[in-house]
């Protein structure tokens, strides 16, 4: 299946050869992202107006908007359609969420 449009993302980090990941868990939560949209679970469109709703509140709340923070907007925008649409309970996305923090903080304290 082909990518959806990219276009219509604000601020996708993109080369010639498309999105670019400075971490792997960011090219994960962006293949996620794609996986259930091609499962139907939610309009590219809507995808789209997810993110930047989760984009502008971060704005609003005084986010620099230096490109560092895009794919936390993209996880933001992904917990909101996940919780909305019933895709899993608050509670496992909290536990998830947290599990992952973990594991980075875990992996980034043993490199330094």
């Amino acid at each position: 299946m082909p990518l959806p449009d990219l276009d219509s993302l604000p601020g996708l980090p993109l080369d010639e050869d498309g999105p670019v990941f400075k971490e792997p868990w960011q090219a994960q939560a962006f293949a996620l992202v794609l996986k259930l949209h091609e499962q139907g679970l939610f309009t590219w469109a809507e995808w789209a107006d997810r993110l930047n709703q989760a984009i502008a509140a971060a704005r609003a709340r005084g986010d620099p908007d230096l490109g560092n923070t895009y794919y936390h907007h993209w996880l933001a925008a992904l917990e909101n359609i996940a919780a909305d649409k019933d895709l899993l309970t608050v509670e496992a996305l909290a536990q998830r969420r947290d599990q992952v923090r973990e594991e980075h903080l875990r992996l980034h304290s043993h490199s330094h």
